[in-house]
């Protein structure tokens, strides 16, 4: 029995490890499971061309995002200066016409003043009342000027938007529901209620029972 010639025994192929893919996770070999037990993490393997490149991009992102921080910041900062002129252009012109209004009513004072220097013992009724009647159409066209109008509904309709009901008084020599007497004038402000009418509404007549 002869001994087999070692050199002819059948021996397997070597094999070849494969190149790892720049992309591909590396995972641990089979027989080493000591390495998931240290706890070493896997990561993603790029080039140094690659890596270059991310972190150029990084950094475009970041001065990018830098820029618009300083166009937020330049931006609020200007409807913070915008939202401080316009408050003060509002204080202003409301101070502004307050002063038109008051040198608008100085013509009225003046009148009145004049009315009572010129009064004496003997009053003539008649100058006295074309004095006062004056004095009221300087009053009436400095208030219309600045929107104000009167309400005066004698004879109108009620209407409980301007008017306000003090009594009703039965009367046939009126349509009910109308004005029949204003006990106080109203005044509208540019449309706006600043007065209501206090007036007296007419009511039906009852009839007698039969």
């Amino acid at each position: 029995m002869t001994q087999a010639d070692p050199t002819l025994e059948s021996r397997d192929p070597p094999e070849t490890a494969a190149a790892p893919h720049p992309f591909a996770e590396t995972t641990p070999a089979p027989e080493a499971p000591a390495a998931a037990a240290t706890g070493e993490e896997t990561g993603i393997l790029i080039s140094r061309e690659e890596f270059d490149a991310l972190r150029q991009d990084l950094d475009q992102a970041l001065a990018k995002a830098d820029e618009h921080w300083k166009l937020y910041l330049a931006a609020h900062a200007e409807m913070e200066n915008l939202r401080k002129r316009t408050e003060r252009e509002v204080q202003n012109a409301h101070k502004f016409a307050l002063e038109r209004f008051f040198g608008e009513l100085l013509p009225v004072r003046d009148s009145l003043e004049m009315g009572l220097a010129a009064a004496s013992d003997e009053v003539d009724l008649a100058k006295l009342r074309e004095g006062v009647e004056l004095t009221l159409k300087q009053l009436a066209a400095a208030m219309e000027k600045f929107g104000a109008r009167e309400v005066n509904p004698l004879g109108a309709k009620f209407n409980p938007n301007e008017h306000e009901a003090m009594a009703t008084l039965p009367t046939d020599q009126a349509e009910p529901n109308t004005v029949v007497q204003v006990a106080q004038k109203g005044y509208v402000l540019n449309d706006r209620l600043i007065r209501p009418a206090k007036v007296l509404v007419a009511q039906a007549v009852p009839q007698p029972a039969a």
